[in-house]
């Protein structure tokens, strides 16, 4: 059973609160198998599990929301004990900046796919965050306008549930 409160995606977008916001997925489609690399969205029920927030671009977005900083990373090599794993420059590591040069992470709330324990190769940095474009596909995260994204923060809270359906198209 769904909750008004639950993120759910549908091929219109995702449902939050009465509302349909339109959304970006991965480039790789929705997968029940996650991959790392693969690009796909996984399908499950996940939560979020964190936020981050570039404070030289925009105030907190909400009061657990913590700001990233130059040196804030998340590990993506499957090699690495910290895979899948919020960690710091200096990195010897596969990893995402947290902090981007473009505006993509200038805002991200962090989903729990095969997190806090992860199993190397199961996906990594499953994440929402502002879209490129609408339509644009993403590297396997759900991404909407800077504008949903902001309004889907301010009223998300951790443990907030993300439903990701086997969709028979998106």
């Amino acid at each position: 059973m769904t909750l008004p409160a639950d993120l759910v995606l549908t091929p219109r977008g995702v449902r939050f609160l009465g509302r349909v916001l339109p959304c970006s997925i991965g480039k790789g489609g929705l997968t029940s198998a996650k991959r790392e690399g693969d690009g796909a969205t996984p399908i499950g029920v996940h939560r979020i599990a964190g936020m981050f927030y570039r404070p030289d671009r925009l105030p907190a977005p909400a009061a657990w929301a913590k700001p990233a900083g130059p040196g804030d990373l998340w590990s993506d090599d499957t090699e690495d004990s910290c895979y899948n794993q919020h960690v710091r420059t200096p990195y010897g590591f596969s990893h995402e900046k947290l902090r981007r040069a473009d505006p993509l992470y200038d805002l991200v709330l962090i989903m729990d796919w095969n997190w806090p324990d992860a199993l190397p190769g199961k996906g990594s940095a499953i994440f929402i965050h502002q879209w490129r474009r609408p339509g644009y596909p993403t590297e396997g995260c759900i991404a909407f306008s800077r504008a949903d994204l902001h309004w889907l923060a301010a009223r998300i809270q951790p443990g907030t549930r993300v439903i990701v359906p086997p969709l028979a198209r998106w």
